[in-house]
């Protein structure tokens, strides 16, 4: 594991101290990797993921676009604000997983609360 990566890590656990999904009010967390960017609705309670989105969905990758920028951030932003619109959640808690709140993990979050999550 490199420096980089443990520093990650390591906000990640600074950020889970204080981050807790309920089934109400679900974990909104973000991984994002080169290539991809993977979202998930997580109840923390129960230990279950409730929905989840990401660039490797075969849906996704028949458009042609890949997951390693902004328009593909912005697609799973909407596509997990529908899937949770589905489950019947609107409030959720954003897990932004370490990473820094802007580019891709920016326009994830714009893109889910302009489909009606609420955080």
């Amino acid at each position: 594991m490199d420096k980089k990566h443990a520093l990650r890590l390591k906000r990640h656990r600074r950020v889970r101290a204080k981050v807790f999904g309920t089934a109400e009010r679900p974990r909104l967390n973000v991984f994002r990797s080169l290539k991809h960017i993977y979202v998930q609705l997580i109840d923390d309670d129960a230990g279950h993921t409730l929905a989840s989105a990401s660039t490797v969905e075969e849906s996704f990758r028949t458009t042609g676009a890949t997951g390693g920028n902004v328009a593909a951030a912005r697609a799973v932003g909407a596509k997990i604000a529908e899937r949770a619109k589905e489950k019947g959640i609107t409030r959720v808690v954003f897990d932004r997983g370490g990473f820094r709140y802007h580019g891709r993990v920016k326009n994830l979050a714009d893109a889910a609360r302009e489909g009606g999550l609420e955080f």
